[in-house]
């Protein structure tokens, strides 16, 4: 009987940690909405002003896994809103553990489509592990605006 108990709150524990957890998780909704109002941020207040917001950590450009990135279109990083130390560095040959280079990649799409979604594997801020990850991005003038979702 007591194992039984002890399997119910075992049980319960976890659903709730779940729970917890998908809550606090970004929807492609969610990233769609953020990167068009990245873009409508910067487009209006300047690339120095808008940079400095998309890199300001707790800002209105993160919420909860979900943070925008900015890359110019040579792979260097403008703005990123959950590394500010990456901002200056050029990551054009930067890959994931599978391999892919997702920023060149990244580049290139952003040249030939302009917004699409880009599949990847990444480290969850939140989590701290490597997950599958999607991203969002929209096309502004020679860079990318950038925002994703882990699975």
């Amino acid at each position: 009987m007591k194992a039984m108990k002890l399997m119910s709150v075992v049980v319960m524990g976890a659903l709730t940690a779940s729970v917890a957890l998908a809550e606090s998780r970004a929807t492609q909704a969610d990233a769609t909405a953020m990167v068009q109002k990245g873009v409508a941020f910067i487009k209006s207040n300047g690339k120095d002003k808008g940079y400095a917001e998309v890199t300001t950590k707790g800002g209105q450009f993160t919420k909860d896994d979900l943070y925008l990135v900015v890359y110019g279109l040579d792979g260097t990083v403008r703005a990123h809103g959950a590394n500010a130390k990456m901002v200056g560095k050029n990551l054009i040959e930067l890959k994931d553990v599978d391999g892919k280079a997702f920023v060149k990649e990244r580049v290139e799409l952003a040249q030939a489509k302009g917004t699409f979604w880009q599949d990847y594997k990444f480290t969850n801020p939140v989590t701290k592990t490597i997950q599958p990850k999607s991203m969002y991005c929209e096309k502004l003038d020679d860079t990318v605006v950038c925002g994703g979702i882990y699975k």
